[in-house]
């Protein structure tokens, strides 16, 4: 479901009268109803690390450089250099006095720290995108804008969580008759959202009980 038809989807289940063109979105709830739906979208994807964000990359590290440009938009989830997996150092001072662990690397600002190489390295760099929305051309980026603008949460799960979320944010007053059902239904889709998005059976959220 693309902007678009969360838009109006939004407003049928507002009691609001639907537009025939994304031009029409003039009105103030309309403005707002837009505005919601983005702050949902980038709240949700924020929440957690979804498996539907990951995304891969690579860099190349020149020889005798230890100093990269973080060109990567999102979080860093693991970074493989020559078949080897190097782990996340929080000390960056560790690179700037030559002291870090090996297999390693750090963050500086922009920056990547790396080892230094006596010969030029790729880097895979496996991240959690930030970037979540997806134009109808498959460019992915930050925020809804044209009407064909799809999320990148699955379609199963997005309508539900933006149209019941953008209703519950919009009227926002527990009072209002189908408050209570937006907001069910709401949870009931994230819910549906976090123990479906797994992509192995063995990593599927469960609950377990401990005795005392």
């Amino acid at each position: 479901m693309n902007y678009f038809d969360l838009i109006n989807k939004s407003l049928v289940e507002l009691n609001y009268k639907q537009v025939h063109a994304f031009s029409e979105l003039t009105k103030n709830e309309h403005l707002k109803i837009k505005n919601i739906i983005n702050i949902l979208n980038t709240e949700i994807c924020n929440s957690e690390n979804w498996n539907f964000l990951l995304r891969k990359t690579e860099l190349t590290i020149p020889a005798d450089v230890t100093e990269i440009t973080n060109s990567v938009e999102g979080k860093i989830n693991s970074v493989f250099i020559d078949g080897k997996k190097y782990r996340f150092i929080e000390d960056y001072e560790k690179f700037l006095t030559n002291s870090n662990p090996s297999n390693s690397f750090s963050l500086f600002n922009d920056k990547f720290l790396f080892p230094k190489f006596e010969k030029a390295q790729t880097a895979e760099i496996y991240y959690y995108t930030s970037k979540f929305v997806k134009a109808s051309d498959g460019t992915e980026k930050a925020l809804f804008e044209t009407e064909t603008d799809c999320s990148v949460i699955p379609d199963a799960f997005a309508e539900p969580v933006l149209v019941y979320g953008a209703c519950m944010r919009l009227k926002g007053n527990p009072q209002h008759i189908r408050f209570s059902y937006w907001m069910s239904m709401y949870r009931d889709a994230l819910a549906n959202l976090r123990s479906k998005s797994g992509v192995n059976a063995d990593y599927t959220p469960e609950i377990r009980m401990h005795r005392n």
